[in-house]
Parts: structure tokens; sequence; C-alpha cells
């Protein structure tokens, strides 16, 4: 936006090598937004799914014997726990089957 109002600037009111200067400089900043704006999103993934519960804690819900639920996050996941967990106990996502997370008592 701005190398275009640069651009009608030099057309209708600056004359000369400062029109240029003007155009130069919009353009050399349009270039800097877009190349910083490029950086960022490629740093900031979008991370979802149950692949990103690794190695978070969260708390039984439903006893796992070795099958059971658990809250991570906020969100209520079914869970298999080798060892038994009880309703309350905090737990480590360790690993995922499908959908089902393999969880660990904590501590």
């Amino acid at each position: 936006m701005l190398f275009i109002l640069a651009v009608v600037t030099k057309m209708l009111w600056v004359e000369g090598a400062w029109g240029w200067v003007l155009v130069g400089v919009a353009a050399a900043v349009e270039i800097g937004e877009s190349y910083a704006w490029l950086h960022w999103s490629r740093r900031r993934r979008a991370r979802v799914g149950a692949e990103t519960l690794m190695g978070l804690e969260g708390v039984v819900v439903t006893a796992c014997y070795p099958d059971g639920q658990v809250r991570v996050q906020g969100e209520i996941w079914g869970a298999r726990c080798d060892e038994t967990a009880a309703p309350g106990d905090r737990v480590v996502v360790d690993g995922l089957d499908g959908i089902t997370l393999r969880v660990r008592r904590a501590g």
C-alpha cells in the first residue's frame, strides 16, 4: 500500500530525483515488511492434534485399569495406563495409539 501511495505521490506532486528517492524508499519498506511477515509466519506454525500433548500433564477422570479417561489441557481423552491410576491422579502423556493417549503416573 505504501509503495502505491509513493508512486501516486511522485506522479502528481513530487518532481525530479526526489520522487524516485521516495519510490525507492517505499519499495524498500514494502520488501522489508514482506520479508518480516514471511519469516514470522514460517516460525509460528499451528500446532494441532493429539501429537501436541506429548509430555504434558493431565488428571485421571475415570480410573485407568488399564483403559480410562484423562483430562489434558481442558479436554477429556481416552487413555491407556500400564499401571493402575485412580480418578484425581496426575499422569503424563507418553505416547499415542490412534486417538488413545498412552499415559503413566506422574512423579
